[in-house]
């Protein structure tokens, strides 16, 4: 089988629908460094091979994503957690400095608002032991978690 749009996303049904209720759901388990990838060759959760064949245009993949829909089951891709940081400056001075020493970096981050899952503004970024210590030494407040990032991070398009 061959997969070359995405048909919607579990996240993104309306509060109170459960379109998809009775399915069962097969899983293409995925790390998130593979959701920006157009073509490639997954196996799902029950060892069925299927490739994905996307277009040049089409958005990357989430968490969620319904790849295939038959009469009593669905594929849906599921992101593997990733080792990550969630950063929480207190102030806007804080934010600005640590955003700006991150940016310099080109490292790839994901802000979060007060309403998000984290409950406060947040920048997560993927692990790296030369952050950690630079927050430690500046003082920020930080935490190292695993979590399921449903976008991928992604490299900012830029030129110097």
């Amino acid at each position: 089988m061959i997969i070359e749009k995405v048909l919607g996303n579990l996240h993104d049904q309306p509060a109170g629908t459960a379109p998809y209720a009775g399915l069962h759901k097969e899983k293409v388990v995925l790390p998130s460094a593979q959701l920006v990838k157009r073509i490639q060759r997954v196996t799902t959760d029950h060892g069925k091979d299927i490739g994905i064949r996307l277009s040049a245009g089409s958005a990357d993949l989430r968490d969620g994503d319904i790849l295939h829909v038959a009469e009593a089951s669905m594929i849906v891709v599921s992101v593997l957690p990733s080792d990550v940081l969630v950063i929480a400056p207190q102030t806007i001075h804080e934010m600005g400095v640590v955003a700006h020493s991150l940016g310099n970096r080109h490292l790839q981050a994901q802000f979060f608002g007060g309403s998000s899952e984290y409950g406060a503004e947040v920048m997560v970024c993927q692990y790296d032991h030369t952050v950690e210590d630079y927050l430690k030494h500046v003082g920020v407040p930080y935490d190292r978690q695993e979590r399921v990032m449903r976008v991928p991070f992604r490299h900012a398009e830029h030129s110097h």
